[in-house]
């Protein structure tokens, strides 16, 4: 089946088709760690996730790189202001290197309390001064790079076709400029290069233009073209990237390489939490500890995410917490349900095969046309509710109930909201299981509650069905 994307670059959906048949190069911009990634950064990341799966669940190869930016993002796009990273040092009274080892570290914890696969490459941007040195020297060759009194800048009113990706207009914007320009040829012109100026920074290198820092733009297309060529499948970020950092990667990786930067271009839209724009003096900032120390599941926050179509802005509310988290629930109660099904000898149940057949096809239409979760969800629920129907009217046959299990694990690959499957009951616990089924043939019902009681202290869950017993352990 064909995989569609929207390409931010077009400004349409188009047929995927890496440059390499079955590989694709992927890249990602990673979070900036000077403090713990908030939940819009996380739904990003999720975004970006999926997309990985979706595209290995179709049969592509994907070699995927994602950033650290531990370096040069200062505070304003303008390229003014302070680096986030010595911010940071200052805030926690470390250093610059410290901060960006605690704070890579918090954020891998939360990629994977979000079962969120690993990138083949974690690339920090300290590693790789190196490189961003060299493209810079490459692009001040090619005349599109000029010095003032803090750094080297890259001039944009040069390069034809620059703010293609967010549709500026270089030109245009400098009459209505009204940030100080400081040496600057045009406000949209940005630093690749910015000198320390006397002051001792935490994070400066020598270079040809004098000791300082990379800026951010650089060190993703240098780290980019590094691992993954100098054209690339799939560039991703979040909306707020489109106008600047994008943009500007496009610009100087072009003018470096003499080709195209990325073929595709994929967005996330915004969260908003309580309809607003998340912020610490409005109190709606999260972070994911802080919705787990309320009770919630990171599964929770990753269904959220994935029931929202990516290009559609999400509002964030704690009762929409609940209610994935409830989602989550009702998915992984089935699951258990097909799992401890026993033997029939009931026919073929056709109405569940044709679901199944149904099912699958619009689930897989729905993850090819630009990842849209929302309808595959509708999908699963639609088919859940058919064959839990068919169960409480005792019509379900084993092996259509196993047909249905096998393809809840497959889409899991691509979903990845399904608990890890039980462990069996101990032998104590099996064997009250059996005492308390003992008991209820001969309707010593009090007996048997006692026991439910025993077996719930130990995280055991039972549920008496028409089909007998079903056990399972508490969230």
């Amino acid at each position: 089946m064909m995989l569609i994307l929207y390409n931010t670059l077009t400004r349409k959906k188009q047929l995927f088709k890496p440059i390499h048949d079955r590989h694709v190069m992927l890249y990602t911009c990673g979070p900036t760690v000077y403090d713990h990634a908030h939940i819009g950064n996380l739904r990003s990341f999720l975004f970006e996730d999926l997309l990985k799966r979706v595209l290995k669940f179709n049969g592509f190869k994907v070699k995927h790189v994602m950033n650290f930016t531990d370096v040069g993002h200062l505070v304003s796009d303008q390229d003014e202001g302070e680096d986030k990273m010595e911010v940071g040092a200052q805030r926690e009274h470390k250093t610059a290197w410290e901060i960006a080892e605690f704070y890579i570290n918090a954020f891998k914890e939360d990629a994977k309390r979000l079962r969120m696969q690993e990138p083949d490459i974690w690339a920090r941007a300290t590693d790789h001064i190196s490189e961003m040195i060299d493209l810079v020297r490459r692009i001040e060759e090619e005349g599109y790079a000029y010095v003032t009194d803090d750094g080297v800048y890259f001039n944009t009113l040069r390069l034809k076709g620059y703010g293609k990706l967010a549709r500026l207009k270089a030109k245009g914007l400098k009459a209505g400029a009204r940030v100080e320009m400081k040496g600057k040829r045009s406000p949209t012109d940005f630093a690749l290069w910015k000198l320390s100026l006397g002051r001792k920074r935490d994070m400066e290198w020598d270079s040809p233009w004098g000791m300082g820092f990379p800026g951010w733009h650089i060190e993703c297309s240098a780290m980019a073209i590094k691992y993954l060529g100098q054209t690339i499948d799939i560039h991703c970020g979040g909306v707020d990237h489109i106008p600047v950092h994008h943009t500007n990667e496009i610009a100087q990786s072009e003018v470096a390489t003499g080709k195209k930067f990325s073929n595709y271009w994929l967005h996330n839209e915004f969260m908003l939490v309580d309809g607003r724009k998340m912020s610490k003096s409005l109190g709606n900032y999260y972070t994911l500890r802080d919705i787990v120390s309320k009770g919630f599941s990171p599964l929770a926050f990753r269904y959220l995410c994935l029931s929202v179509h990516y290009r559609s802005q999400m509002n964030f509310t704690l009762d929409a917490l609940r209610d994935a988290e409830n989602a989550v629930k009702t998915v992984n109660d089935f699951i258990f349900r097909l799992e401890q099904t026993k033997e029939n000898n009931l026919a073929r149940n056709k109405k569940i095969e044709n679901a199944l057949k149904t099912v699958k096809e619009e689930f897989m239409k729905s993850i090819n046309n630009d990842l849209d979760t929302p309808n595959a969800f509708a999908a699963l629920f639609k088919l859940m509710r058919s064959v839990n129907k068919e169960i409480d009217a005792g019509k379900a046959d084993k092996k259509n109930l196993e047909a249905v299990l096998e393809f809840f694990r497959d889409i899991n690959e691509v979903l990845d909201i399904a608990e890890e499957k039980q462990a069996d009951l101990t032998p104590e616990e099996k064997k009250l299981l059996d005492l308390r089924e003992s008991f209820r043939r001969q309707k010593d019902f009090k007996a048997a509650d006692d026991i439910r009681n025993q077996l719930k202290e130990k995280g055991i869950i039972l549920e008496d069905s028409p089909e007998g017993v079903r056990w399972r352990r508490a969230h």
